[in-house]
């Protein structure tokens, strides 16, 4: 998969290179290209904002910077994110089918946001007949300072469930969110006691049919606990 980032602040994206996705790189099994949005801005200041028509507080980035951006790197069958707290709540689901895909490109936006004209223009027929689709995505119900945060929370929840990124497949099968509804159960390690806290018995046991059925309660439990 290939993975292109446009950030106004592309520092912000240095822990693309740390530890599972660090890893990946270096196999090969991923690309993450991070871009710099003022180097497609002209003028001697490089300005990728300004004020908003109909007034209003905030300066909105510029559609021909983005234009210019995102001209330059999309492909066939690729998904461009414009991430937005009015975008659509990003999920497990989400996460697996953008993991099928061949390339994703992340819109950071800063300020009151993207240019709407951008995600109009990529969603038209010409695009879309090439394969290219475009997805407002929102991580949760808040406003963050940008989209940076938000692009590396759907990259590490994407990437990790490309074929060989994990070390251990089997560690996805009963993950939270892999099913509707479904948490995972609480997990322990040694010591059995710790500042008088005891691991529940029947994880000693080595009854897996009993092991199980705490795990199943257990997870059913959490998932009640957290609606």
């Amino acid at each position: 998969m290939k993975i292109d980032v446009i950030s106004i602040f592309p520092e912000y994206l240095a822990p693309l290179e740390l530890s599972l996705l660090g890893k990946a790189q270096d196999k090969g099994l991923l690309q993450i290209h991070v871009h710099d949005l003022r180097k497609y801005a002209s003028g001697n200041h490089h300005s990728v904002d300004d004020t908003p028509y109909g007034g209003g507080a905030g300066m909105v980035m510029k559609a021909q910077v983005w234009g210019e951006a995102l001209d330059e790197l999309i492909l066939d069958n690729s998904d461009l994110i414009i991430l937005t707290p009015g975008g659509k709540r990003f999920n497990q689901r989400m996460a697996e089918e953008l993991s099928t895909r061949s390339q994703l490109i992340f819109a950071c936006g800063r300020y009151e946001g993207i240019d709407d004209r951008v995600r109009q223009h990529y969603s038209t027929t010409q695009y879309a007949e090439r394969g290219i689709r475009v997805h407002e995505i929102s991580i949760g119900d808040y406003v963050l300072g940008g989209g940076e945060v938000a692009a590396m929370v759907i990259i590490e929840a994407v990437t990790r469930l490309i074929p060989g990124v994990l070390g251990n497949p089997a560690s996805i099968i009963e993950e939270s969110h892999m099913f509707e509804g479904f948490v995972e159960y609480p997990s322990f390690t040694k010591p059995a006691s710790w500042r008088d806290i005891e691991v529940p018995e029947v994880l000693l046991n080595g009854n897996h049919a009993a092991i199980a059925q705490w795990r199943s309660e257990a997870a059913h439990k959490r998932a009640e606990n957290n609606q």
